[in-house]
């Protein structure tokens, strides 16, 4: 007989865990402590596996038939739900280790903070306020060349042209290191300068006075 609402409410705690069956595989572990767990067993290439679904009451009947359902659709499609929760929990990971402000923290360790320390206090203050704000918790693979010239725009509209553009060369510097550890493939830099107005160099009078020339 399937499970109903009625029946898990009423499940009480034992001795020893024991399970209560559903239908299709799925079932509910009603452990010592009162914990109620859904798994779900199903088979995938010859083998019998089990897949967590959650625990009641936060999952509830409907629910886990519904992730019952789902799963049993990716093994109809020749793929394993345990293999692809755990390739996902991967990928989620790794994009929160790979963020553009985990990489650039990495990057100014082991790079800026060997330069003197003037310089590097610095560059470090310039990611801290500028760039990690605008777009830091992005994964440095999703940075787009629009973000960048959005954090370099905003130093120029307060009159630091010449920090803009060393904004969009630090950046350079920062992916050109994520590129040699594998964590980007592009410097979307490139080209980024032109979008900026150019800095005003300001060129000193020629001495013409022999005394002082020597």
């Amino acid at each position: 007989m399937p499970l109903s609402d009625t029946a898990i409410r009423n499940a009480k705690s034992q001795v020893k865990p024991y399970k209560l069956y559903d239908a299709g595989g799925l079932f509910l572990i009603v452990t010592p402590a009162g914990g109620k767990w859904w798994r779900l067993k199903y088979r995938f290439e010859g083998k019998e596996k089990l897949l967590s679904l959650g625990t009641y009451p936060e999952v509830g009947l409907k629910e886990a038939r519904g992730k019952r359902d789902e799963a049993k659709k990716l093994v109809a499609n020749g793929i394993d739900p345990s293999a692809q929760r755990q390739a996902v929990k991967a990928s989620i990971q790794s994009k929160a280790e790979n963020t553009f402000e985990a990489v650039g923290r990495e990057w100014l360790d082991k790079h800026i903070d060997t330069l003197s320390p003037k310089y590097s206090k610095k560059v470090r203050s310039m990611f801290e306020r500028q760039i990690f704000p605008v777009f830091g918790s992005k994964p440095i693979v999703e940075v787009e060349p629009a973000d960048i010239l959005k954090a370099a725009r905003q130093l120029e509209e307060r009159g630091a042209v010449e920090s803009a553009h060393r904004l969009i060369q630090m950046c350079g510097q920062l992916l050109r290191y994520g590129i040699a550890t594998g964590r980007c493939k592009y410097d979307i830099t490139q080209g980024l300068h032109g979008a900026l107005p150019k800095v005003a160099v300001q060129h000193m009078a020629t001495i013409t006075d022999k005394k002082r020339i020597g």
